[in-house]
């Protein structure tokens, strides 16, 4: 993972038991894709319905990608929530996020940025012991520090991030080697982002975000989704 994300792939045995770094054959916040995903990038599952393969053997996977990733979202807490989430992922696999998304929603005040950005000292301390999210005092800290990033904005943050999605691609990928880990308009997310303040925020998690928001669409060709 780039030094730029503020972080670094954590090896298997690291704290809450993460496991490393998804491969790079997986879209960069489907983590822990089937092995097979490499030789097989879409899979024809047991229910008959095709699915990027990264989907294929995890039924909370199989929700997320069949309901979430590359869906347009514009709601802002949820893309506040996103932004932190993505944040918390960089470097660790994208399941351990999505198992405990509803551990981070409860301790960080259902990702309400005006509720977030009061947390204190106290509220940190006690998340650094709170096994049932990633206790990583720098990303705990950033979500509140992004908050109040979000309050200062200017102008709306579901304007702001999508004035960076770029135009619909004509071309479909066919495999995970034709998606991107980082683009131009990822960088100038991640550039615009950090001047206003906000943290983890690298271009490869801003390329995730834009992933998991449907700023762009990956889903592979063959896929239902697609």
């Amino acid at each position: 993972m780039s030094t730029t994300d503020e972080t670094t792939s954590s090896p298997a045995g690291a704290p809450d038991g993460i496991a490393a770094a998804p491969a790079v054959d997986a879209p960069v916040d489907a983590p822990a894709a089937a092995p097979v995903s490499a030789r097989q990038p879409v899979i024809v599952g047991d229910d008959g319905v095709a699915r990027c393969a990264w989907s294929a053997n995890d039924a909370e996977y199989r929700r997320y990608h069949d309901e979430e990733w590359g869906t347009p979202q514009h709601d802002p807490r949820a893309l506040y929530e996103k932004l932190c989430l993505e944040g918390f992922q960089a470097g660790l696999s994208w399941i351990t996020i999505l198992r405990r998304r509803p551990a981070f929603r409860e301790v960080f005040h259902g990702f309400e940025p005006e509720r977030v950005a009061a947390m204190g000292d106290a509220e940190v301390e006690a998340l650094l012991v709170d096994a049932r999210i990633i206790r990583h005092r720098g990303k705990i800290e950033a979500t509140i520090n992004n908050a109040k990033a979000v309050l200062a904005l200017d102008v709306p943050l579901e304007e702001l991030m999508w004035s960076f999605a770029p135009e619909p691609s004509p071309r479909r990928p066919r495999e995970w080697a034709d998606i991107p880990a980082v683009t131009p308009e990822s960088t100038a997310m991640s550039k615009e982002l950090r001047r206003r303040g906000f943290r983890f925020v690298g271009p490869t998690t801003m390329y995730a975000l834009m992933q998991a928001t449907g700023m762009v669409d990956d889903h592979l060709e063959g896929c239902f989704r697609a």
